[in-house]
């Protein structure tokens, strides 16, 4: 990921423009839950990810939406359609644990750092602006997280 202060003067002053404008959640978001060891967790992916033979991300209110990945998805059948140029999709070709770490979390799973993993996990594509456009969709996603019993998210903003 890219700090602030490798960009240059203009990048990085384009970026600090945007922090007044993103929303402000009231209430209290952080509970408490049960311990790591009996938690649900699924990945959630800003990388523009999706199996193959889904529709790819495009341009438009359909970057707004979501893909869901089963849990059984093999490297192979994962596609990263992910619009922007300025996207370095190196390191999710020689791993895609990189990006979607789900070989990782299975492993975790395993050895019994963590409860179990979800039965399915999901993907938007990332910078679409405004940020407040995911809302719709990050609320149906939470229902279904909720109905897989999901207790823990692993983000993964690429």
């Amino acid at each position: 990921m890219v700090r602030l202060a490798d960009l240059d003067d203009s990048d990085r002053e384009n970026m600090l423009k945007k922090v007044p404008t993103l929303p402000r959640f009231e209430g209290r978001p952080w509970v408490r839950g049960p311990a790591l060891n009996k938690r649900r967790v699924a990945i959630v992916s800003t990388a523009g990810l999706h199996v193959r033979g889904d529709r790819p991300f495009g341009a438009g209110s359909a970057s707004m939406d979501y893909r869901v990945i089963p849990g059984g998805t093999r490297a192979g059948e994962l596609v990263m359609s992910h619009m922007s140029v300025n996207y370095d999709r190196s390191g999710f070709q020689e791993d895609w644990n990189v990006a979607f770490p789900l070989d990782r979390l299975t492993q975790l799973a395993g050895e019994g750092v963590v409860g179990s993993v979800a039965s399915y996990h999901y993907s938007f594509m990332g910078a679409v602006s405004p940020v407040t456009k995911y809302e719709p969709k990050a609320r149906e996603l939470a229902a279904q997280l909720h109905a897989d019993k999901v207790d823990a998210v692993l983000l993964s903003p690429v």
